[in-house]
């Protein structure tokens, strides 16, 4: 029979849908043809693999190759189909056995030698495999990747030389190595070196233990950023699930993933003069953006008011749902977009409005047009919002102190705050619902009227209210998981809304 069937996945998003590489041989004039929604890199891969073939030592068919890549309503790009087609055209034609075939699938480009060349996507087609119970052969570029994908059934190959002598029983494929082990201790920037600013310090806690965002907002030199680098080392490490999820956004990005690393959470920083699609994700084929790439991390805006207003707006609803949706004429793709956002602001346009050391030279107006530039409803979506003042030299110059905490005992304090929450509501106190937040909080009568009326002088909204309410829940477990919250808990949750 001159019909054979290879396995291979396509990549949408973070997910892989499999897809089905029919080969049949025909008689006519000699031919290669690819169907199946082919974009113009897979249309290429006749010529990719014809030439591949031949320098395999192996005989391309002198017949009618018509290619269908099923389904035929998915869209499909890049080269990574090109092994399973080289496979089935050989497999049609007789020159490799198909028994092999059924049960594997297949990733990888060809080069004109037949040498394999690593794709991006691999680590979601991985995780789909797996959960198939298929094997996967992928080249050896992406071995390190594979490796991360514990339990997965995975051989790599440098030549499409080995995959043929492996499907002929003449050798074997190796394996991946073994990932090392992946390190979770505490690396990067340590909460030590920031002197003083107790208040913003207290905040970064709270927004590490209940998954809440931060606005900073104080003169230039304050240690805003210095603050922000200084979260990812406070909070808990990832699970080995929140690291496969945010691997495989890089991986759908075409970005390297570093085996000793996986672990470790993502901080995104994005210059203000950043795109709405480098941000969010888009092109032509949806990629994603900056919001993605710090899924179960931290995005930092740094100077938030020179980004521009319409590409502040985007985020809100990331925000609020932790995904993202790109729709494109042709497709819809949807990212995971589960991130803290820690943003850091001047007061005015020349940084000076308020400090008591240096004179501010902007009008009333200029400040005004300089804040508004931050819309009200992103504003309302951010949990924690403070002043960073200016910390006096002397201060600088002391020796550390007791306050000056490293970030190793403020991230086993927020360890140890977030299993109150996790065996309370089973996820972060960002995350529960408001029924949820109803029952947890339970106020009684007086806090209530006070809350509600300490709420209505500062004219916060429905969302504000509830956020409000998180943040003071966060506060009580910090401070040793309180089943009630009390009105100290709502008045410090309350000191947060600066703006």
């Amino acid at each position: 029979m001159s019909l054979a069937v290879t396995l291979s996945r396509a990549q949408e998003g973070v997910t892989a849908p499999q897809v089905m590489v029919e080969v049949h041989l025909s008689g006519g004039s000699p031919d290669t043809n690819i169907v199946g929604l082919p974009e113009a890199a897979v249309r290429e891969a006749r010529d990719r693999v014809r030439v591949a073939i031949q320098n395999t030592s192996f005989e391309y068919p002198n017949r009618r190759v018509t290619v269908n890549l099923a389904p035929a309503e998915l869209p499909k790009d890049g080269g990574r189909f090109d092994l399973a087609i080289a496979l089935g055209i050989l497999a049609a034609g007789g020159q490799v056995p198909r028994e092999k075939l059924d049960d594997c699938e297949f990733l990888g480009e060809l080069a004109l030698s037949g040498a394999l060349r690593g794709v991006s996507g691999v680590l979601p087609a991985l995780l789909r495999a797996r959960a198939r119970g298929r094997r996967v052969v992928v080249p050896r570029a992406n071995a390190a990747e594979a490796a991360l994908v514990s339990d997965a059934d995975v051989l790599v190959a440098d030549t499409l030389a080995e995959v043929c002598g492996w499907l002929r029983g003449a050798q074997d494929l190796a394996l991946p190595a073994e990932a090392p082990e992946a390190c979770t201790e505490l690396a990067g920037p340590d909460l030590a070196d920031v002197r003083g600013q107790l208040q913003a310090r207290r905040a970064l806690e709270i927004a590490a233990t209940g998954g809440h965002h931060l606005l900073l907002a104080g003169p230039p030199g304050t240690g805003k950023t210095m603050l922000a680098e200084r979260l990812p080392g406070i909070l808990p490490p990832m699970t080995e699930l929140e690291a496969l999820e945010t691997c495989a956004v890089l991986s759908v990005a075409g970005q390297a993933v570093d085996p000793s690393r996986w672990r470790r959470r993502p901080f995104r920083a994005p210059h203000h003069t950043t795109s709405a699609i480098a941000l969010v994700g888009g092109g032509s084929v949806p990629r994603p953006g900056e919001i993605s790439l710090a899924h179960n991390g931290v995005l930092f805006l740094d100077e938030l008011p020179e980004f521009g207003r319409h590409l502040l707006d985007v985020l809100r609803e990331p925000m609020e749902s932790g995904h993202i949706v790109i729709s494109r004429a042709a497709r819809q793709s949807a990212f995971p977009a589960q991130f803290q956002l820690v943003a850091a602001m001047n007061p005015c346009p020349c940084g000076y409005a308020g400090d008591p050391r240096k004179h501010c030279q902007c009008t009333p107006d200029q400040i005004q047009r300089y804040r508004a530039r931050i819309s009200g409803p992103l504003l309302d979506r951010i949990d924690l919002s403070l002043e960073v003042p200016r910390v006096p030299l002397s201060e600088l110059d002391t020796p550390r102190g007791e306050h000056d905490e490293d970030s190793a005992t403020v991230r086993a304090r927020v360890v140890r705050a977030r299993k109150h929450a996790l065996m309370r509501a089973g996820r972060s106190n960002a995350e529960i619902s408001t029924r949820e937040l109803e029952r947890d909080c339970a106020l009684g009568p007086a806090e209530r009227r006070w809350f509600d009326a300490a709420l209505e002088r500062l004219g916060l909204s429905a969302r504000a209210y509830h956020r409000t309410l998180r943040v003071a829940r966060t506060i009580a477990d910090l401070d040793g998981g309180a089943a009630l919250l009390d009105r100290s808990h709502l008045a410090e949750a309350l000191t947060y809304r600066h703006f």
